[in-house]
């Protein structure tokens, strides 16, 4: 659940919103509001750039379709183990 703060109270705990968003170990959202409606999310960078690799990856048209077909495999049990896929592969 993220945290929520007013735009006004953000900007004052501008230089400690890093803190704010390590809660107990885990990375929050922060929730910024004006006039009691959101406005704004601010979210540690590490989430930031998970979030924009996972879109990446879901926006590929040629990627998608063969990591869709790997997850049914793996969830199927069709797996080989990794020293099978070395020899396969001449490693």
């Amino acid at each position: 659940m993220p945290h929520i703060l007013s735009i006004m109270e953000a900007r004052k705990q501008l230089t400690s919103l890093p803190e704010t968003l390590i809660h107990n170990g885990q990375l929050d959202v922060l929730e910024i509001t004006r006039r009691g409606k959101p406005v704004l999310a601010v979210l540690p960078w590490e989430l930031y750039e998970a979030i924009s690799e996972t879109l990446e990856v879901m926006g590929d048209t040629e990627l998608m379709p063969q990591l869709r077909q790997s997850i049914q495999e793996m969830d199927s049990g069709k797996l080989i183990s990794w020293e099978d896929a070395k020899q396969e592969l001449d490693l």
